[in-house]
């Protein structure tokens, strides 16, 4: 894959019709979704004005405190890359501010202050969460212009032009076009050339917006405790940030690639890869991992196949093992991505399509084996040794095995009183604890449960109607799952 400083256009957007100011003091990149120093279209954009404009870089990484779903769990992770940030933009000439807010809306007005003063900002095209609604309303306030990149992943956002509503379709067009994206991937180390240094902010920013503690950032409980946040939904027993995620992917390559194929879907092989919280905060790049992989494969773009026609192996060139997870990295996780940008109702009961609406709708009334509430389904406290585990995984590690969370929310769909409660409990739950939870590929994995991206299913049964059946009791007949319920039965 070549390596380019300039971001293709396909990635770009003004999101306001502000012009840049060359007279500026800086350039500032607004950092809040793609939490990285490397790997990053958004900040090899920010680098390529800052040059141009022979200004400095100013990198603004802030975290508030009133999102939904703040807690100790998701401030940790998030802050663990903050410490990695501030240790990758040392001595490179860039000003990196990361801030934390003390209390809700004490952040106000920090990014229109460092605004005023900066040339044009440039910040993270993210389509899901909050994230649309917060840079749609900054773009009307600053008085600069402010730019979105997409850095998600290894298709562009806008290159389809149009929503898939099936997984072979978009497999089809990635396999058409991926090849001329690749052409264009984000620098490994855009700040390997040292940019013109940031002399120093003014002295009222930081005195109303103090940056956040390094005592804070590297992990120190008191002050995390001192957040107004949820503090019963504890940091998961692994680290978030960059150096972390490389360690995880290093792993995945050296143990877990070679068995991927054949024992993803066993919990007790531990043959998945454990990289989507750090691709979820964008702790690291879909490229990076694809260039990871590519190099242990000795692939090169040479070895692609003609075959556009959606096979799920064979168009890379790679191993089985290897062309396995490149589908779940591209296809299945980006696939996600396309829904969310071109859908605003991604994650509303109304988005699934007319067939599931229909036969759940049909089987609304049915009557239940059990019906339980949140808190139940919160504690593990169903009937259900194997789901209790699935859920107690989540609770106390913020993850699920990927098959068992198709199950997780096949259950859940089982137990609950309608559909529209089985969609908001998986939400609820999914978002509340899981660290990947809040993303595109999450809301798929939960729509997938009630039908997105699937297809009517017999025999009809009561309360799933034609939506695709999963029970606990065949999946232990299939999986290998006896040391997983053990451990997580415990909690």
């Amino acid at each position: 894959m070549a390596d380019s400083s300039v971001v293709p256009a396909l990635r770009l957007r003004a999101l306001n019709r502000q012009s840049v100011r060359p007279d500026g003091h800086y350039v500032l990149y607004w950092m809040i979704a793609f939490r990285r120093a490397h790997w990053n279209f958004a900040l090899d954009r920010a680098v390529e004005l800052a040059r141009m404009l022979d200004r400095p870089l100013l990198v603004l990484e802030a975290l508030n405190v009133d999102y939904r779903w703040a807690s100790d769990r998701l401030h940790r992770f998030v802050l663990d890359g903050m410490a990695d940030n501030a240790r990758a933009f040392a001595g490179t000439g860039v000003w990196y501010y990361p801030y934390v807010e003390p209390a809700a809306g004490a952040g106000k007005g920090l990014l229109e202050r460092l605004a005023a003063d900066a040339c044009v900002v440039v910040t993270d095209d993210y389509p899901a969460f909050f994230l649309p609604h917060l840079v749609r309303a900054a773009a009307k306030r600053l008085p600069v212009r402010l730019e979105a990149v997409d850095a998600n992943g290894l298709v562009p956002l806008r290159a389809p032009g149009r929503v898939f509503l099936r997984a072979f379709d978009f497999r089809r067009f990635w396999q058409r076009e991926l090849l001329l994206h690749l052409a264009h991937a984000p620098c490994p180390d855009p700040l390997r050339h040292p940019l013109r240094p940031f002399p120093r902010l003014p002295a009222d920013i930081p005195a109303r917006w103090p940056p956040a503690a390094a005592a804070l950032l590297e992990g120190d409980a008191t002050l995390l405790a001192s957040l107004p946040i949820d503090h019963q939904v504890p940091p998961v027993p692994y680290s978030g940030g960059a150096e972390a995620g490389r360690r995880v992917l290093r792993k995945f390559l050296a143990e877990g690639l070679a068995r991927y194929n054949e024992e993803r879907n066993h919990p007790d092989a531990e043959a998945t890869s454990g990289l989507s919280p750090y691709l979820h905060f964008g702790h690291l790049s879909a490229h990076e991992v694809l260039v990871a992989v590519a190099e242990q494969e000795g692939w090169s773009p040479a070895r692609v196949t003609d075959d556009n026609s959606g096979r799920r192996v064979g168009w890379w060139g790679m191993g089985a093992a290897a062309e396995a997870f490149l589908d779940q990295l591209v296809t299945w996780r980006e696939l996600g991505f396309n829904f969310c940008t071109y859908r605003t109702d991604y994650d509303q009961y109304e988005s699934l399509p007319a067939w599931a609406r229909a036969t759940l709708a049909k089987h609304a009334c049915d009557r239940r084996p059990y019906v339980y509430t949140l808190e139940q389904f919160a504690q593990a406290a169903t009937h259900d040794a194997l789901w209790n585990a699935a859920q107690n995984q989540l609770r106390c590690e913020g993850r699920v095995h990927n098959y068992l969370r198709m199950l997780w929310g096949k259950k859940i769909l089982h137990w609950s009183e309608s559909p529209h409660a089985a969609l908001a409990i998986m939400i609820e739950l999914n978002n509340k604890y899981a660290v990947d939870g809040r993303d595109p590929n999450s809301y798929s994995g939960i729509f997938w449960v009630l039908g997105r991206y699937d297809r009517a299913w017999g025999p009809e049964r009561e309360v799933f109607g034609t939506i695709r059946y999963m029970s606990s009791r065949a999946t232990r007949r299939k999986l290998r799952v006896d040391r997983f319920i053990a451990r997580w039965s415990r909690q």
